[in-house]
């Protein structure tokens, strides 16, 4: 597997995520430029609606920045145990440990990325190859750590 490959996967969709989201605040700051008008309380409602729906976008715009700043710091240096930037191989599958951006499919491999915070992440923390973990009463085992 290799690791620098999905690394560089993920920045790449996290920075296409980051434009997407700048170019709807953009265009939705925009529209809302468009609609001042003295017309009344129905496009005060308007406006309002608008400026919700900027701050939603820019909440997840912030979310994503996050994501991108935890990416900065992951390495695609081999490890040993179960930490930001493993690659790790389960009885249930393959999890990069980085930001969560769903799953992935890169040499005809699905990898799913997850969060540190994950609850799947937090159970299986600091494991190494060969050790056991329990999440949602299901026990897994941990195959491989890259």
């Amino acid at each position: 597997m290799d690791k620098q490959e999905i690394l560089n996967h993920i920045k790449t969709k996290i920075a296409d995520k980051i434009q997407h989201f700048e170019n709807l605040i953009e265009e939705t700051r925009a529209s809302n430029n468009d609609t001042k008008s003295s017309m009344g309380d129905k496009y005060e409602t308007g406006r309002e609606m608008l400026q919700q729906e900027i701050n939603n976008l820019q909440r997840q715009l912030n979310e994503t920045l996050n994501q991108q700043t935890v990416l900065q710091k992951i390495t695609a240096d081999p490890s040993e145990k179960v930490q930001n930037g493993a690659l790790v191989k389960t009885s249930k599958g393959l999890f990069y440990v980085s930001a969560s951006i769903g799953e992935i499919i890169l040499d005809q491999q699905k990898i799913m990325t997850v969060s540190a915070e994950s609850p799947l992440v937090k159970a299986m923390f600091g494991k190494k190859v060969a050790e056991t973990f329990t999440i949602n009463n299901m026990t897994q085992n941990i195959e491989n750590i890259w």
